[in-house]
Order: structure tokens, then C-alpha cells, then sequence
């Protein structure tokens, strides 16, 4: 019995997957489609030349156009701050007064501690201050 060469380029383009899956490595993605792209050639009854070309071909392809696309986007910061970098900028209110050793805001709906960025400087109740770091548990403020 004779494999037919599509189902040998199927058993490529899986084993091709399998360390896609386990590397996270996207080029074997890439020639895991180019192996698809020679069974389909295969099945249509192209040649073995045929098949490697269009294998080649379709897995540089990809390679060209998905890489630099998907290096862009990992290179990308995220488009919104999420955790305690969401609260640095915002404004808070000064619940007890703020002053280079402490005391206590209220930011987003919750209470933190808060020491003044400048140990000279102080806030008294009831103002509105920015807050410029977080650090640790607590807000840093001006």
C-alpha cells in the first residue's frame, strides 16, 4: 500500500504544529500552511517540483508578510493603563491631611495612604491633589 504525497504533506504540516504549540513559535505555524498549501498542490496532481515550490513559496510568504506585522504589535504599549498605572494622573480627594509623611486620599472610590511628593508641601481636607506615582500601598501626591 502507497501513501499518496498529499497525506505525507498533512503529516508534515502536523508535525510542523506540534512545536508550534509547544515552542510558541508562530514560523512553524507559517510552514505548518505552507505544507498545507503543497498537499493541496499534491491532491490536484502537481508535480513533487510543483509541491516543494508552492511549499517554499506559501511558508515565506507568511514569514514575510505575518512576522514583521505581529513584531509591530508586540512592540506596541497597550492603548490603555490598566492596575496602579491607571491611577497615576487622576485626581483625588485629601480625606486627612497630606503631608511628607503621610496621611489619607480618597482615589477611584477607595481609600489610600499618601504622602506629599514634596516633604515641604502639605494638603489639608477636602482638596483636590494629583497623584504622581504609586508607591508601593501608597499614592504619591502634588
Amino acid at each position: 500500500m502507497e501513501i499518496d504525497a498529499w497525506v505525507w504533506w498533512l503529516i508534515g504540516a502536523v508535525g510542523l504544529g506540534i512545536p508550534l504549540v509547544l515552542t510558541a513559535m508562530p514560523e512553524f505555524g507559517m510552514f505548518s500552511a505552507g505544507a498545507v498549501a503543497g498537499a493541496v498542490v499534491a491532491a490536484l496532481g502537481g508535480g513533487t517540483v510543483a509541491q516543494v515550490l508552492v511549499f517554499v513559496a506559501v511558508s515565506v510568504a507568511l514569514i514575510a508578510v505575518v512576522r514583521p506585522i505581529a513584531s509591530r504589535h508586540r512592540a506596541q504599549s497597550p492603548q490603555f493603563a490598566s492596575g496602579i498605572d491607571a491611577l497615576k494622573g487622576r485626581q483625588a480627594v485629601v480625606l486627612e491631611r497630606v503631608d511628607g509623611s503621610g496621611g489619607r486620599i480618597k482615589l477611584a472610590g477607595e481609600i489610600w495612604s499618601a504622602r506629599a511628593l514634596d516633604a515641604d508641601m502639605s494638603f489639608e481636607a477636602g482638596q483636590q491633589v494629583d497623584v504622581v506615582e504609586i508607591d508601593g500601598a501608597t499614592a504619591v501626591v502634588m
